[in-house]
């Protein structure tokens, strides 16, 4: 075994901003079209290979214990859209899915066979596999059936850049039409006779800010339908349920505004909502009959519900009052009723509520789990479709019905095997923060796991956007919770786990709040006897990867070791540049540098790069993709460099996907190898590679 890391060469670049001087010795790493870069994340590559060498047949094993355990040709439970049942389907042996559909009969949902074969009638819609070729790399973008049925808007990126080529497939044929636009975003809409397709096209940034509107078979040039000068700000185009309004959105990290028009007026111009763009005001709306349901925040930090009328969207019917212990998050309007997505006490919930009768919510028995609307295409439904999960009991789609209160399981996710979800038990946890607040922690454990500190935990968190880290169930972790793993995941401030105040409190210049809030919660777990600081495992991905740069340079101590995905690490450095993806969206999340000497000093203080210092680092496994838009692949590269001639420990090691993005490999059997090679390295640290 070599025994000697690469090490990266040293071009000293200095950075002055606000009167402070930086030196960046591994700058020249932005370039991924150096060859010297190429070079350097190879080698980086064959080290990691060669330092994991001693795992292969662990890693296969965990593959093959994932492979056994899920039902490879399987299929989703049907949606209606207009008078179809559309669903998607696996094969044994085929990297990606396959969309289909059959005819509605009547209004009983189609039965799934538990063995996954295609429904009676079946007609596929688009194969996956067969668009993906023999290309390393592929992705659907958007996936758009129109109002009748008759035309499929699809979009296909075979780099992982996310910059898309869309086509329209006539389904009733079965040809693709010549009509052909490239470098365009996933999110489309059609107009209500489907001769009409809107779509978005994004800037250098990597911003969507254009719609513009495409005219099938036409010879005419595609028009320009709105543009967003505003950097802060990017834009979506949406159909509502009732499929009679064509909706804008645009939106910034605090602030929205919403244009609308009839579906059956497509070249029409588009109206604002009620007053427009307000700074700091947020909307979201559906349609129904002659309302519009309407979510928004002007005073009302957790957000109010209400309805306006079609006629006059300045008139606003509260409905919902503000709660300060309940964020909400969604309405989605039906024929005969609505429904509200909310949070409250860290779980999420729904609330029913009907035209003509009174509001209830419903409940779930499990201390943690996730509960959302989903696939409620069918404006007239009579009955509510949901998706619940929970850290022990696999993706489940069930029908509320309006009428009894009742739920009806529609499927489960099979897992193969042995799998008994009495064997396992799941927490409920608070850990206490440097400033005395209490963060929600959710665990996953084996019954019998002693609670000793002997146990390795893998502890996971994100803590950025108001997204929220809710449990979710994993055929994979079940191969590291069977070895006597716990997982957890700390529900940190920057998410939206507790409401927008916990959002609010992990962001600008809050934002080491999320950093010491995981490191509290790491603790706390040992303190209680769940593990100890050296089987415990860190693991974030994106600004999750933030999340781990920082906990390691605070906090060492506290981990064996470290998983940082696609890490956004190089934190400062891309914040200060206005031409880097995203950039001046993300002002909103992290304040700007460029121009506030404050925020500059604050993000400085925390960004990892920054922070590297000749500490003992725990074990680092650092993963990233070539051509990532949004985290750029220079951050792990830069940020592993710098450990590697500052910090002292590890060993750290960075591996890089050659032809992916940020999501990683893109086919099904690809991400579970990488799943697995995560898992090995893992186990192998906390010592139950064995």
């Amino acid at each position: 075994m070599n025994a000697v890391p690469p090490l990266a060469k040293q071009v000293p670049t200095t950075r002055v901003q606000h009167g402070d001087t930086t030196v960046d010795e591994y700058a020249w790493l932005q370039d991924k079209t150096d060859p010297d870069t190429i070079g350097y994340l190879e080698a980086e590559n064959a080290w990691a290979e060669e330092r994991t060498a001693h795992l292969a047949g662990l890693r296969e094993t965990l593959f093959t214990e994932l492979k056994t355990r899920t039902q490879e040709t399987d299929l989703s439970v049907p949606t209606r859209q207009g008078d179809f049942w559309y669903y998607s389907r696996t094969v044994e042996g085929k990297q990606y899915g396959i969309h289909c559909r059959v005819p509605v009969v009547g209004d009983v949902v189609p039965q799934v066979s538990a063995d996954g074969a295609p429904l009676p009638g079946e007609q596929v819609v688009l194969d996956e596999n067969e668009l993906a070729g023999d290309k390393d790399f592929f992705s659907l973008g958007t996936y758009d059936p129109s109002p009748d049925g008759t035309l499929l808007a699809f979009s296909t990126d075979y780099s992982g850049d996310e910059r898309y080529t869309m086509r329209v497939k006539n389904l009733v044929t079965g040809e693709i039409l010549p009509d052909e636009i490239p470098n365009t975003f996933h999110g489309s809409a059609w107009s209500l006779a489907g001769d009409v397709l809107f779509y978005l096209k994004v800037d250098e940034a990597w911003r969507p800010h254009q719609v513009w509107r495409h005219t099938l078979g036409s010879a005419e040039p595609d028009v320009l339908v709105y543009h967003e000068t505003d950097e802060k700000f990017w834009v979506g185009v949406g159909l509502t349920r009732s499929e009679k309004y064509l909706v804008i959105d645009i939106g910034s990290k605090i602030t929205s505004e919403i244009r609308f028009i009839a579906s059956d007026d497509p070249t029409g111009e588009f109206a604002v909502f009620g007053a427009g763009r307000v700074e700091g005001v947020e909307l979201q709306i559906d349609h129904q009959g002659d309302r519009f349901w309407v979510l928004h925040n002007r005073d009302a930090v957790n957000f109010v519900l209400g309805w306006t009328p079609v006629a006059d969207t300045t008139q606003f019917h509260e409905v919902i009052a503000h709660r300060d212990d309940t964020r909400l998050l969604e309405v989605q309007a039906f024929a005969d009723h609505a429904v509200v997505h909310f949070r409250r006490d860290g779980l999420t919930g729904l609330r029913v509520l009907p035209n003509d009768g009174e509001p209830r919510e419903i409940t779930f028995p499990e201390p943690v789990y996730d509960v959302a609307p989903t696939g409620n295409a069918h404006y007239p439904a009579t009955t509510l479709r949901l998706s619940y999960t929970s850290l022990a009991t696999p993706d489940s789609v069930y029908d509320y019905s309006l009428a009894t209160g009742e739920l009806t399981l529609l499927k489960r996710r099979p897992v193969l095997g042995d799998f008994d979800p009495a064997r396992y038990e799941q927490f409920r946890e608070w850990a206490v923060a440097p400033d005395g607040t209490r963060v929600p922690i959710s665990i996953m454990t084996l019954k019998g796991t002693p609670r000793d500190g002997s146990a390795p935990l893998s502890l996971y968190g994100y803590g950025s956007y108001e997204a929220s880290i809710d449990p979710w169930f994993s055929i994979a972790r079940l191969s590291l919770v069977d070895r006597g793993v716990t997982f957890a995941i700390a529900h940190v401030r920057g998410g939206g786990e507790m409401g927008r105040h916990w959002y609010d409190d992990g962001k600008l210049l809050h934002k080491k709040n999320t950093f010491t809030d995981f490191v509290a919660c790491a603790r706390h777990l040992a303190a209680a006897g769940w593990t100890s600081p050296e089987r415990t495992v860190a693991r974030g991905a994106s600004a999750g990867g933030l999340l781990m740069g920082a906990i390691a340079n605070i906090a060492p101590e506290a981990f064996g070791g470290i998983v940082a995905q696609v890490p956004f690490v190089d934190a400062l450095n891309t914040i200060l540049d206005p031409t880097m993806p995203l950039t001046v969206v993300e002002w909103d999340e992290w304040g700007n540098p460029l121009a506030d000497p404050e925020v500059y000093a604050y993000m400085k203080s925390y960004s990892p790069y920054e922070n590297v210092t000749a500490q003992e680092y725990p074990a680092m496994l650092v993963m990233a993709g070539l051509n990532d838009p949004r985290v750029g692949v220079h951050e792990a590269a830069k940020w592993v460099a710098r450990l590697r001639t500052v910090g002292k420990g590890g060993p750290v090691l960075l591996k890089t996907e050659m032809g992916a993005g940020h999501m990683g490999p893109s086919g099904r059997y690809d991400a579970w190898k990488e799943e697995s090679y995560v898992n090995a390295w893992l186990l192998d640290v906390v010592g139950r590679a064995a």
